[in-house]
């Protein structure tokens, strides 16, 4: 873990760059939601964060939330959680009492999955591999429209977005235009938030229309 005094100092300097590409975009910088993904870091570092004014944080893996999300709680963390890693169905049970947000819908049965299980209501996004890389999971954007109908429909989901991560291009234009056709799909839908941008890319996300960005080594250090 690094040191305390160094979280504090790496979350101020993301929200100045979060400002300053709201700034560039005509866009206000209180619609973007700093996500710090904790993933593989300490639960007192978590604490750190929190104690610097982060409010969501993201964890890419239920068995590792399962342990840390109560520790951070007991440390007084209070507050909302995102699963922003894949969810596997039989792990849908254990994710439903952790997580307040999950990003990472990609299939039908998975929403049905958590449709079934969920009692007070998930609210979730559509995951779309805009890239169409095989090694990203994701509905395809051709897809992405029929799944948001069925999911609409479904009793115990709220589906407020969409979310994807970028290629690592060798032609930085291709990552825009990723988050260009992202947007312009949420614009077609009707759903409210852009997941999508982590610590390399972020910027440029917010500039596309980033709801939500994902940043976890600019915060935490690089994982353990």
């Amino acid at each position: 873990m690094i040191s305390p005094e160094q979280i504090a100092e790496n979350i101020a300097r993301i929200r100045a760059r979060i400002a300053a590409a709201s700034d560039r975009s005509g866009r206000d910088p209180a619609d973007v939601t700093l996500i710090a993904v904790s993933k593989t870091h300490p639960p007192e570092a978590i604490a750190v964060a929190y104690a610097a004014g982060i409010r969501d944080f993201g964890e890419n893996r239920v068995q590792e939330a399962a342990e840390k999300i109560p520790a951070a709680r007991a440390l007084g963390v209070d507050a909302t959680w995102h699963l922003i890693g894949n969810l596997q169905r039989n792990k849908v049970a254990a994710a439903l009492p952790l997580f307040d947000v999950i990003h990472s819908i990609d299939s039908l049965r998975l929403a049905r999955a958590i449709n079934e299980r969920s009692t007070a209501g998930a609210h979730v996004l559509l995951e779309v591999n805009v890239s169409g890389e095989a090694s990203k999971h994701g509905v395809s954007p051709e897809d992405a429209p029929d799944l948001v109908e069925r999911i609409g429909h479904m009793r115990h989901l709220a589906l407020i977005g969409l979310m994807t991560v970028a290629p690592v291009a060798a032609d930085p234009e291709d990552v825009p235009a990723v988050f260009r056709r992202l947007r312009e799909l949420r614009d077609a839908l009707g759903v409210r938030e852009l997941s999508m941008g982590m610590t390399d890319d972020f910027e440029v996300a917010i500039e596309e229309g980033a709801t939500f960005v994902r940043v976890g080594r600019a915060i935490f250090g690089a994982r353990t």
